[in-house]
């Protein structure tokens, strides 16, 4: 059984071991993080140690971390590739983590690592599968009957569950209205992507729509 481990750090990352928990059959190992952290971390190996950190998360293949720190994630990149975790994915974007000191630790190593502002827009490769063969970038299959969506079945999504919930609601809706509103449904989960003009949940909601538009034209 595949073993995927979920560092949280306050509010971020419980949806996404619900999701596991609910559309998958994979083992879960957890660690936890303060919601408050100082903002620069001169020794994050000694931070984490003073934490109790609970190391047994690095017995999982794949690791997504919501450590949402520089210092922190690059300590955690370390102790994962030590232990042979095969992938951490580390959402939350550039402005998070260290992405120069995170490639030197994945050169290093050899343990894939991949720096995502959303989620729903990862990936599979040959390091994070089966993760992604069930959460990533969306894959739906919908039907329709009589001009209306008719049904809509989640093959690949969001990591925070979104996609899940964006498919009850749109059963119903005309079908010229459904992929834009396909990510509006997305938008207001709620996404806690980025907002602002060039945030990330605008990418999110766009994700959502083409994969909508997608399963609309297999369908026919």
């Amino acid at each position: 059984m595949t073993v995927i481990g979920v560092i949280t750090r306050g509010k971020y990352g419980h949806r996404l071991i619900e999701t596991i928990k609910e559309h998958s059959d994979f083992s879960i190992v957890t660690a936890d993080l303060p919601e408050f952290v100082p903002v620069f971390i001169e020794e994050p190996d000694e931070f984490l140690d003073a934490l109790n950190f609970d190391r047994q998360i690095f017995s999982a293949e794949i690791i997504i971390t919501y450590s949402l720190h520089p210092d922190l994630t690059s300590a955690i990149a370390k102790l994962a590739a030590e232990a042979g975790v095969r992938t951490l994915i580390v959402p939350g974007g550039p402005s998070r983590a260290s992405v120069p000191e995170l490639k030197k630790i994945s050169e290093a190593s050899g343990m894939d690592i991949e720096v995502d502002e959303i989620c729903c827009s990862l990936e599979p490769n040959a390091f994070n599968k089966p993760f992604t063969d069930l959460f990533g970038s969306p894959i739906l299959e919908v039907k329709t009957k009589d001009g209306k969506i008719a049904d809509v079945k989640v093959i690949k999504g969001a990591p925070c569950g979104s996609t899940w919930h964006m498919a009850k609601e749109i059963v119903g809706m005309e079908i010229k209205d459904a992929p834009p509103r396909a990510g509006l449904y997305i938008q207001h989960y709620p996404c806690r992507a980025a907002r602002g003009d060039f945030g990330g949940i605008h990418e999110s909601g766009e994700l959502h729509k083409q994969a909508f538009i997608r399963a609309l034209e297999n369908e026919e």
